[in-house]
């Protein structure tokens, strides 16, 4: 009948469009009563009453389509869920993102009681809930609303959950800003990991991304395109282990297989044995952003292949690739390689040929497995043919969609007017990110990168203590950078670190030292004097 549905177990939608609320209408109940008939037909009673139609349209005057099924008027609302989506008639989301907000704040409070500053759970507990169960709820469905998560009151709202649960990751002071909180807890901004989702989704789907040219993403083949479940036959694997294991398995030929990358560069290769003398080797060549996974797999595929066109009967392909194996022997895996794999195996069983799937352990000396390994590397390094493969695989997509991802973070953090005394330290979110999964993050080193401790200027600013001076002299202000820098009280122990990293610690070399192999020793410095200009301040 010309009309969109999607159902989903007991959930069903039509969409019908026109020109006016009169051509819908007779549109949506002739389909209406279609549904009713086909319901009728197979024993199946619908709900008018609990059926709701929502008009989406940019007129801001419209007549109301009268709707109806078996005689019960269907009544008309300004929004609807849909598989916890919640869609309003003016495409804006914001009772969603209201919805899904309040859920993550929810987390938050319970997460709040029992996560402190000084005490609490431990960080890494706290990124695992984050990461595990809020994340998980805001990005839900992203890739239908993710434009509205550009609009500014979206973005503040986002905001305002984030900055509590990156206070809690970085055990920061409830002052810290939201752009030193999230580079300190090393999350990215809400918004930002909303388009990127939507973004992953969108590729994954098939819509092109500029980001990667003429490369075509590897896509999951359809579910539609395996056998029937009865058709369908196990597929197993054995695995040898050592000399022994691999010379009692005995087949008229022995095929090894192998993928490789090296200096970045992708290979892949398999080496046909019979009665103990290499007859054929075949080396395939992939472009460098695929993976060795990808590699192990069309080595296996392209050696079943093999198989087909080869007289012999009973045939051993062995491969050092556990995972490569896994996927095949896994008849849920939708893998496009795999799918093929398994549809060329039944092909050879049309043949009555017998293939066995070994795995063995890698670089143990079994000479077809270190032949297919070297022909493997030729293959990435000296081979100037075009690609046998060149998808793209999903992990690729990932990192192409974080860059982007991350250069916006970091225009975002330099044009921002908060996080002065974090960006000292960081002057780049995107290093920032890459450093600060090295750092064990705790309360005194988030006070020095942040200047929200128990400083006298900082303490001062909030009616704590009277004078904001430090104790070397009268005058001259508490702060971070004056304490590292060139606080005399720290004088001694400032000069032997000094010489210890061969760096004058200064301002200006703060970023260098934060990337050098003598961070965590700069980081010890710091920490001596969180603690010994807290306990002053304790006792003033």
């Amino acid at each position: 009948m010309g009309v969109y549905y999607q159902a989903f177990a007991d959930d069903v939608v039509l969409v019908f469009d026109g020109d006016s609320a009169l051509a819908i209408e007779r549109c949506a109940n002739a389909a209406l009563d279609q549904v009713r008939m086909w319901g009728i037909r197979n024993r199946l009673k619908f709900a008018p009453h609990k059926t709701c139609a929502m008009i989406v349209t940019r007129k801001l005057k419209h007549d109301t389509p009268r709707l109806s099924m078996g005689g019960v008027a269907i009544g008309m609302s300004d929004e609807m869920k849909l598989l916890g989506l919640t869609i309003d008639c003016k495409l804006t989301f914001d009772k969603h993102v209201a919805n899904v907000c309040k859920k993550a704040l929810n987390i938050y409070k319970q997460l709040a009681r029992a996560a402190r500053v000084g005490w609490g759970l431990h960080p890494k507990v706290i990124q695992t809930i984050y990461t595990a169960a809020v994340e998980p709820v805001i990005l839900y469905a992203a890739g239908a609303w993710s434009p509205a998560a550009s609009k500014l009151g979206i973005r503040r709202r986002l905001d305002s959950v984030q900055r509590g649960f990156s206070q809690k990751l970085c055990k920061a002071y409830r002052t810290v800003s939201l752009n030193s909180a999230l580079v300190l807890a090393g999350i990215l901004p809400l918004d930002l990991r909303i388009k990127e989702a939507a973004a992953l989704y969108e590729a994954k789907k098939g819509f092109p991304r500029p980001e990667l040219g003429d490369r075509e993403v590897e896509l999951m083949a359809p579910v539609i395109e395996s056998p029937h479940p009865s058709l369908q036959s196990i597929i197993l694997f054995g695995s040898l282990i050592n000399q022994e294991q691999y010379n009692n398995s005995h087949h008229e030929v022995k095929i090894f297989t192998d993928g490789s990358k090296i200096e970045g560069k992708v290979g892949a290769a398999f080496s046909v044995w019979e009665e103990g003398i290499e007859t054929r080797t075949i080396k395939l060549a992939l472009p460098t952003y695929c993976s060795v996974y990808q590699a192990e797999l069309l080595a296996l595929y392209r050696a079943v292949e093999h198989v087909l066109g080869h007289k012999s009967r009973d045939f051993g392909i062995y491969s050092d690739s556990m995972s490569a194996l896994q996927t095949i022997s896994n008849l849920g895996s939708t893998h496009p390689l795999a799918v093929k794999l398994r549809n060329t195996l039944r092909r050879t069983k049309l043949q009555y040929k017998s293939v066995s799937l070994y795995w063995i352990k890698a670089h143990v000396g079994l000479e077809g497995n270190e032949r297919a390994d070297e022909l493997a590397k030729e293959a990435a390094l000296r081979s100037k043919k075009k690609p046998d493969y060149d998808r793209c695989p999903i992990s690729f997509l990932k990192r192409i969609i974080r860059m982007e991802t991350l250069r916006l973070w970091e225009e975002r953090y330099k044009l921002g007017e908060t996080a002065a005394i974090t960006k000292l330290f960081f002057p780049s979110a995107k290093d920032a990110h890459r450093i600060i999964k090295k750092i064990e993050i705790n309360g005194y080193i988030t006070q020095i990168m942040t200047g929200h401790g128990g400083f006298s200027s900082y303490l001062s600013r909030f009616k704590c203590k009277e004078d904001p001076s430090c104790a070397c002299e009268q005058g001259v202000e508490e702060t971070v950078p004056h304490l590292i820098v060139s606080c005399p009280i720290f004088q001694q122990r400032r000069f032997d670190l000094e010489h210890e990293i061969n760096t004058p610690i200064t301002v200006e070399n703060l970023q260098k030292i934060m990337i050098s192999k003598n961070r965590d020793k700069f980081l010890k410095f710091c920490i001596e004097i969180v603690k010994k200009v807290i306990e002053k301040n304790k006792s003033d």
